[in-house]
């Protein structure tokens, strides 16, 4: 089940639909298993908070992902400060929509076991993310 929760009042997705297809075909295609995804969607401080508390970091970042999947069945939470995005869109050229749906692709190839924290696995991340953006 993928579910869209809402920590700020000025945001709602209005193509749940398209992101839900989006997520299901990932998983699908990486041969992993739908558990349950919550997508949280929050503003800067919100996301700072849970930064400062869980992961000891104090800067704003556009999202922070909590992975419970087990085996091939894909779970977790995923908070995404709008503001960040809209941030990160005007920053880097793109619309809002690519940017926030960049972000929830990130996200779940996290929870897939791609990682960004080296340099050789930053350019896999990004492939795999362009991949599923625009497939």
């Amino acid at each position: 089940m993928i579910n869209f929760f809402y920590e700020i009042f000025n945001f709602k997705i209005h193509n749940k639909l398209y992101f839900i297809k989006k997520i299901i075909f990932i998983l699908k295609n990486e041969k992993k298993k739908l558990g349950n995804i919550n997508y949280i969607f929050c503003d800067d401080n919100y996301l700072l908070k849970i930064n400062k508390k869980y992961l000891k970091k104090n800067y704003y970042t556009d999202v922070i992902s909590f992975n419970y999947s087990f085996k091939k069945n894909i779970s977790g939470d995923i908070f995404i400060s709008i503001e960040r995005v809209i941030d990160n869109s005007t920053n880097f050229n793109e619309t809002f929509l690519i940017e926030l749906e960049r972000v929830m692709i990130h996200a779940i190839l996290h929870f897939l076991g791609y990682n960004d924290n080296k340099d050789n696995n930053i350019e896999v991340m990004r492939k795999k993310e362009n991949f599923y953006l625009y497939v």
